[in-house]
């Protein structure tokens, strides 16, 4: 089930529970605005290369609308506008004024140097810039981008409109930026595992953690949580994955990762398959990566007590179904992951005119 209809099949099944009327049902399905631009730069070598980038504002009743700007190669329209919903009921669930969107671009960032990925984020940033703006539309990092990315977008932004540091939010510290926003969403997520923890009275210390996806978010809930007295026992990402029953020393993995940029030949710790990490023997099981991957083909086979949706969406609905009737407790991505939208408020008020 691709990332649009999971989505709108949990958005019906909520709006079926709260009684919703089916007119305001269709309307909150229909995104505000969808932007699809071409985005051409010459590379390095001097040849022209063509990626296609994406916005989906979804809905602004509560405020402006919010969300990160993905560079990967699966960012697609119905991976957009999905992302885009979530953001609308994340933004809700924290009780923030603001409305969601979500933008990207379809390329894989790792591929492409730095003075690669500055022209295309400027070229995407001419491309919607009448489209965004401090009270209509504020960007901010996501997979793939960083507080770079964001400079580049402020910079450009700013050349049509003058300086507008509010116009994103994820920035550098010297341009306005927050302090704490590049942990804010994984420490957020450790603040929600503790919270549903607490209801079913157990602590993070002494339990047993799997998270998969070791990028900004996994790596710092998993920091925070050997912080805590929890044991992180496996680890994966897009290079490889890692375990130690006894639990990974995660601040020494930060720093092999930081050093080789992968998690392979880490020497605390044995390797795995990456995909053995979701259904791997833990308490609780984060994934903080991609969407969909719990789905029906694995979901039986998981033997967390708890889930914690660090990413946008990871589990989809016939996942879900499955999770339940074993029993397994999911925490939805629209509350665990709000952290990041959270201290990007913060941002954004500090910053405005």
């Amino acid at each position: 089930m691709n990332a649009l209809a999971a989505t709108n099949r949990n958005f019906r099944h909520a709006a079926r529970i709260l009684g919703l009327d089916s007119k305001v049902e269709k309307s909150l399905l229909i995104p505000f605005r969808e932007i699809k631009v071409e985005c051409t730069i010459p590379k390095d070598d001097g040849t022209l290369a063509s990626y296609i980038g994406f916005r989906v504002q979804h809905d602004n009743a509560r405020g402006p609308m919010k969300g990160g700007i993905r560079y990967h190669p699966e960012v697609d329209p119905d991976e957009v506008n999905a992302l885009a919903q979530l953001m609308t009921w994340k933004s809700a669930v924290a009780d923030i004024p603001y409305g969601g969107a979500k933008g990207g671009i379809g390329c894989n960032p790792g591929d492409l140097s730095k003075s690669e990925l500055e022209r295309l984020t400027r070229v995407f940033t001419q491309k919607i810039h009448d489209l965004i703006g401090v009270h209509t539309d504020v960007p901010a990092p996501d997979m793939g981008t960083n507080a770079q990315t964001m400079a580049w977008i402020l910079d450009e932004y700013s050349k049509f409109h003058g300086h507008s540091p509010a116009v994103v939010t994820g920035k550098p510290i010297d341009l306005g930026g927050s302090l704490g926003r590049e942990a804010a969403t994984g420490r957020g997520v450790v603040f929600a595992t503790e919270a549903l923890l607490a209801e079913h009275g157990k602590s993070i210390k002494g339990l047993t953690f799997a998270v998969q996806g070791f990028g900004n978010v996994g790596s710092w809930a998993a920091k925070i949580i050997h912080e805590r007295g929890g044991k992180v026992i496996a680890v994966s990402d897009i290079s490889g994955a890692v375990k130690n029953p006894n639990g990974l020393d995660i601040p020494e993995l930060i720093r092999h990762k930081e050093s080789t940029g992968s998690l392979k030949n880490f020497q605390g710790g044995d390797s795995m398959d990456a995909n053995e990490l979701l259904v791997h023997e833990c308490d609780v099981l984060i994934p903080c990566a991609l969407g969909g991957v719990l789905n029906r083909e694995n979901a039986a086979d998981v033997k967390a007590k708890f889930i914690i949706e660090a990413a946008n969406h990871p589990t989809d609905p016939e996942a879900d179904e499955i999770l339940a009737k074993k029993g397994v407790v999911v925490l939805p991505d629209i509350y665990a992951n709000s952290g990041g939208v959270t201290v990007s408020y913060f941002e954004w008020v500090q910053v405005m005119d």
